[in-house]
């Protein structure tokens, strides 16, 4: 399960990160993920946007926006 590999590296880079202040951690797991789930979908799709977009469930418009936001575009 995707939630059991995520549980698993979240773990390991907090006990990493044991002596460094950890703030944000949400916003910075939530833009990795995210940056990891466009490259994957974009690669599956040959960078065809207008299926990454269906396949995602999102706005062609929004996925334009997010590809720029991660420089994947």
């Amino acid at each position: 399960m995707i939630k059991d590999q995520i549980k698993h590296a979240l773990d390991d880079y907090m006990e990493q990160s044991y002596d460094k202040l950890l703030c944000n951690l949400h916003g910075m797991v939530l833009g990795e993920v995210e940056k990891a789930l466009l490259e994957s979908v974009m690669e599956r799709v040959d960078h065809n946007q207008t299926r990454a977009a269906r396949i995602l469930g999102i706005n062609r418009n929004t996925l334009h926006r997010k590809l720029k936001k991660y420089d994947l575009s």
